[in-house]
C-alpha cells in the first residue's frame, strides 16, 4: 500500500507512546517526526510545514487539567493556523473535548486510542486541506465576479448577521460547504467551532452516536466516552451537509434536539443544553422528499428559516475564466511547474462545457493539465475531460421549439429576474413553489 504524503509531528511525553504512534502511522504516511518536549515546537515549526500534530493534553506526571495541551494547541496555532491539531489524553471529559475544538483543534481522541479512528481524522484533515478553497488562512473566499456570486455573497453578508437557520440548496460541487463556512465567517459565532459532518457518510449504526456522543458502555465498542458533534459545536455553527440523506427514524430526534436546543447521548438519560446554530445543504429537492414521506416537513421549515441557492457553474459562465487562472495558479505552485499558461482558445472551450460536477470538476481537470501538460501552454488537446461531443454546447436559443428547452428556459430567467427569489419566480410562472423546485431540480438549474 503506496504511503501518503504528508507531514505529521507528535507530541507526547511518553516514550513508549511515541514509539508505539510513530510505528503505525508510519505505515499509512510518509514522514512522521516526534518529540517528547513541547518548548521543541517552536524550531519544528520553524525548519517544516505540518500537515497535522497529534498533540498531547497533559506532560507532567499527576496533571490531568489538560491546561497544558490548550496552550500548547494555541501556540500551535498561532504559528501555522492551517496546520490541523489532533488532541491526544487519558483523561476524557466533555468541557475539555469541547474547549480544544472551540479552541481550534480538528478533533479529540482518548486514550488507548484505535488505530482505525486516527487514521481516519488525520485523513479528514488532509482531505480537507487539499480540497480547500480559500486562498487566504483566515477569511473563507468565494472566487468569481458574475452577477450571480455577487448577488448571493451580498445574500450571505445578510443573513449571517443574524441567527436564523439556513438550507443551502445546490448541485454538487457548487460549493455549499463554502458557502456554509463564509456565513460561520461573518457571524457573530466566528470565533467559536465550525463543525461539518456529513450526513450522507453515516450509516445507521454511528448516526446517533457522531451527531450526541455516547457514555461508556452504552454499546459493545463504547470502551469510552464520546462527544457529539452538536456539542463540539457549542455556541459556534454545525454544518449538517446532505441532510437529505437522514433515515427517516433519525429525523424525529433530530427535530428535537434542532428545536429544544438539547442532546442526549446514547445511552445516558441526562439531556444537555447546546447553543447551535444550524446551517444544512442538500443537492436534492427536500420538498419533494416532503410529498414522498421520506423527509419530515416539521424538519424542513425548522432547517429552512433562510434557502440559499447556489449557483452551478454553467449559470456563471463569467466566473470560469477566474476559475481557471486561480487554480492554474494555486497548482503550478503546488506542482513546481511556474511559467505554464493556458491558450485562449483551450479557455474557450473549458467555457462551453456543461461541468455537470461543477467546480470540484474544474478543479481536478485543471488540476490534471497541469500534470500533464508537456509544453508551457496549455492547449485545447490537453482538455482531456470527455469524448461527449454533447458535453460541449452552445447556449439554448429563444427559437427552439422543444417545449422541455422552452420551460427551461422561462424558469431561468424568471429565476434571474427575481434574483432567484423562490417564491416570486414561481408567482410569475403560475407555479407552486414545490412545483417550481422541481423543475429547478429536472432541468439541473
Amino acid at each position: 500500500m503506496a504511503k501518503k504524503r504528508s507531514n505529521i509531528l507528535i507530541i507526547d511525553d511518553d516514550s513508549d507512546v511515541l514509539i508505539s504512534t510513530k510505528l503505525f502511522l508510519k505505515r499509512h504516511y510518509s514522514d512522521i517526526d516526534v518529540t517528547d518536549k513541547p518548548n521543541e515546537i517552536n524550531g519544528l515549526l520553524s525548519d517544516k510545514r505540518y500537515d497535522v500534530v497529534l498533540l498531547d493534553m497533559n506532560f507532567r506526571k499527576g496533571e490531568d487539567s489538560g491546561k497544558e495541551g490548550l496552550y500548547w494547541l494555541s501556540h500551535i496555532k498561532s504559528i501555522s493556523p492551517d496546520t490541523g491539531v489532533i488532541m491526544i489524553t487519558a483523561y476524557g471529559s466533555i468541557d475539555l473535548a469541547v474547549e480544544a475544538v472551540q479552541s481550534g483543534a480538528s478533533d479529540f481522541i482518548l486514550k488507548p486510542w484505535e488505530g482505525k479512528k486516527v487514521i481516519d481524522v488525520i485523513d479528514k484533515i488532509l482531505l480537507g486541506r487539499r480540497k480547500s478553497t480559500v486562498d487566504n488562512r483566515d477569511k473563507p473566499v468565494i472566487i468569481g465576479e458574475s452577477a450571480a456570486i455577487k448577488r448571493l455573497i451580498d445574500d450571505i453578508k445578510r443573513v449571517a448577521i443574524t441567527d436564523a437557520n439556513i438550507l443551502i440548496l445546490g448541485e454538487n460541487g457548487t460549493g455549499k460547504q463554502l458557502v456554509a463556512s463564509l456565513i460561520h465567517y461573518y457571524s457573530a459565532r466566528k470565533n467559536s467551532a465550525f463543525i461539518t459532518v456529513d450526513l450522507g457518510s453515516l450509516n445507521e449504526n454511528i448516526f446517533e452516536s457522531e451527531l450526541y456522543g455516547h457514555v461508556k458502555g452504552a454499546f459493545t465498542s463504547a470502551v469510552s466516552d464520546k462527544i457529539g458533534r452538536f456539542e463540539m459545536a457549542d455556541r459556534g455553527t454545525l454544518f449538517l451537509d446532505e441532510i437529505g440523506n437522514v433515515p427517516v427514524q433519525q429525523q424525529s430526534k433530530l427535530l428535537t434536539s434542532i428545536q429544544s436546543k438539547v442532546v442526549n447521548k446514547v445511552g445516558d438519560d441526562k439531556s444537555s443544553s447546546i447553543d447551535v446554530r444550524i446551517i444544512s445543504a442538500t443537492n436534492g429537492n427536500l420538498y419533494d422528499m416532503v410529498a414522498d414521506g421520506d423527509f419530515r416537513e416539521d424538519l424542513l421549515y425548522r432547517i429552512n428559516t433562510i434557502e440559499l441557492i447556489v449557483p452551478p457553474l454553467r449559470n456563471r459562465v463569467d466566473d470560469i475564466p477566474v476559475l481557471i487562472n486561480y487554480f492554474i495558479d494555486k497548482y503550478t505552485k503546488e506542482y513546481n511547474k511556474t511559467g505554464l499558461e493556458i491558450h485562449d482558445k483551450t479557455i474557450d472551450v473549458m467555457c462551453r462545457y456543461n461541468w455537470p460536477g461543477n467546480i470540484r470538476e474544474l478543479e481536478h481537470a485543471v488540476e490534471r493539465m497541469v500534470i500533464m501538460t508537456e509544453g508551457q501552454c496549455i492547449m485545447p488537446d490537453d482538455f482531456k475531460l470527455s469524448n461527449k461531443t454533447s458535453d460541449i454546447t452552445e447556449t439554448a436559443t429563444p427559437d427552439s421549439l422543444n417545449l422541455e428547452e422552452m420551460e427551461k428556459l422561462c424558469v431561468v430567467k424568471a429565476l434571474e429576474k427575481h434574483k432567484g427569489n423562490i417564491s416570486k419566480a414561481a408567482e410569475e410562472l403560475g407555479l407552486t413553489r414545490a412545483a417550481l423546485y422541481r423543475r429547478i431540480s429536472k432541468y439541473e438549474i
